[in-house]
């Protein structure tokens, strides 16, 4: 099998760039990276070498106004997702392809429950009832590692720790199985 066809996540000379009042910064410069299924790919860099903004921009999370791909191909199970319309991808997100964001705290929804945000996901992705999807929340929790998962259902993230917060970012990735996770 050729390299393109067995890949689950491929990424050919990605650059994503910043116009701002100063210039245009490269944030993401002609990245290049295959990841095959069940195979773990550890992406290092200094802090500010474009790490984050390549994760986001795989993820296709960057707002146009902030960044924008200029050149590349970013091939997703055989997708293109440069090229995929904003609801297609929406529904590859979450589903398909998750990630755990680097701050906990403003990925979560202040004013509803750990444990509903992440069944919302799951009802969406995979169509279970309410019921069904606070019992895999529950389990979620109890493979991450929450303590007294069925009570930290009804917690808002302001109650929880930095760690416990982190944890249900991770179950929330985890919820529907994803082909893809990045972890940022």
């Amino acid at each position: 099998m050729s390299e393109a066809t067995d890949a689950l996540l491929s990424i050919r000379d990605l650059r994503t760039y910043f116009h701002t009042d100063e210039g245009v910064v490269k944030a993401v410069d002609g990245v290049d990276l295959t990841i095959r299924p069940g195979r773990t790919l550890g992406v290092v860099g200094e802090s500010g070498s474009g790490k984050s903004v390549t994760s986001l921009t795989v993820m296709r999370l960057l707002p146009e106004v902030v960044g924008r791909i200029e050149t590349g191909s970013i091939s997703f199970l055989g997708k293109d997702l440069v090229k995929l319309p904003p609801r297609e991808m929406q529904k590859l997100r979450g589903k398909e392809l998750a990630m755990i964001f680097q701050e906990p705290g403003t990925s979560l929804n202040p004013v509803h429950k750990v444990g509903e945000q992440v069944a919302e996901a799951i009802r969406l992705h995979l169509g279970l009832s309410k019921k069904d999807a606070m019992d895999r929340v529950v389990k979620l929790f109890e493979e991450v590692g929450i303590p007294d998962p069925k009570r930290r259902l009804e917690s808002y993230p302001h109650e929880m720790s930095g760690g416990q917060k982190q944890r249900v970012m991770i179950a929330m990735a985890l919820s529907c199985d994803p082909k893809l996770l990045i972890a940022d």
